[in-house]
C-alpha cells in the first residue's frame, strides 16, 4: 500500500522515537527533532527535495556508530529497512541512506568522500547548527559526562591534526572538543541560512570559553 509523504513522515517520527527513546541526551529525539525543524527552515531557501531532507534528517542518527561499537553502516541499513517496508522510492532511499553515510563530521577527514547533494548539504548545515552555541554547548558536555571525560586539563592540548581514527577514538577532555570540531564548524555551513545563524551560535561559544577560561584561572 502507498502511503502519502506526509504519512510516511509521520510513521518515521514514530519510528525514530521508539528507537531512540533511550538515546543519550545529546543524540535522542529532541536533537533529531530539532534538526528536522533546522532542516524545514534551511530548505525554505534551498531548491531541495522536502521529502529525501525531511527522512534524511529524521533518520540521521538512528544508530550513530559512537553507540554502536563503531559501525557506521549500520544507521543506512536501518533507514533502508525502514523505507523499504513503507515501499519507498529505490531512489529517495538510495540518497537518503547517501546523506546519512556521508554527513558526518567524521567524513570530513576523509578525502575520498565524493557524495554531495544540494539536500545533505542542507541537513548537513542543520546537525552542525546543533553541535554549537546554546545548546551545543550542552550537548557537548552532557556527552563528556556520559563518557565520564575531564571538563578540562590544561596539560592536555587539543590535537588540531587528527586522523579520523584519532578523532573517532579520543577520550580527551571536554574543553578541548570546542578546538577540534565545535569552533570549526562555521566555516564548514553550506547554505545562507545556515551561515548566518552559525554566526550567532559561534560567538555564544567564543563568549562562554571566555567566561569559562577566566572562572577557571581565578580571574572572575
Amino acid at each position: 500500500m502507498t502511503i502519502s509523504d506526509a504519512q510516511l513522515i509521520e510513521a518515521t517520527i514514530d519510528f525514530v522515537k521508539t528507537e531512540l527513546k533511550n538515546a543519550e541526551g545529546g543524540h535522542d529525539w529532541f536533537h533529531i527533532e530539532r534538526v528536522y525543524k533546522n532542516s524545514l527552515l534551511i530548505a525554505k531557501q534551498e531548491n531541495v527535495d522536502i521529502t529525501v531532507v525531511s527522512l534524511a534528517a529524521l533518520l540521521h542518527d538512528i544508530a550513530d556508530p559512537k553507540f554502536h561499537n563503531g559501525d557506521e553502516a549500520l544507521g543506512s541499513r536501518i533507514a533502508s529497512t525502514f523505507l523499504l517496508k513503507h515501499n519507498v522510492d529505490s531512489e529517495i532511499i538510495e540518497h537518503v541512506t547517501q546523506i546519512i553515510d556521508n554527513m558526518s563530521f567524521k567524513n570530513s577527514f576523509d578525502l575520498n568522500t565524493s557524495f554531495t547533494s544540494k539536500e545533505m548539504e542542507v541537513v548537513q548545515d542543520a546537525d552542525r547548527l546543533d553541535a554549537i552555541g546554546a545548546i551545543g554547548i550542552a550537548r557537548c558536555f552532557n556527552y563528556g559526562g556520559f563518557k565520564d571525560r575531564a571538563l578540562y586539563n590544561p596539560e592536555i592540548k587539543p590535537n588540531l591534526n587528527m586522523t579520523k581514527v584519532e578523532y573517532k577514538n579520543s577520550e580527551a577532555p571536554t574543553i578541548n572538543h570546542f578546538y577540534e570540531k565545535l569552533l570549526l564548524l562555521k566555516d564548514q555551513l553550506n547554505t545562507k541560512t545556515g551561515k548566518r545563524i552559525a554566526l550567532e551560535r559561534h560567538k555564544y561559544m567564543e563568549g562562554f570559553l571566555k567566561q569559562f577560561f577566566a572562572e577557571w584561572e581565578g580571574k572572575l
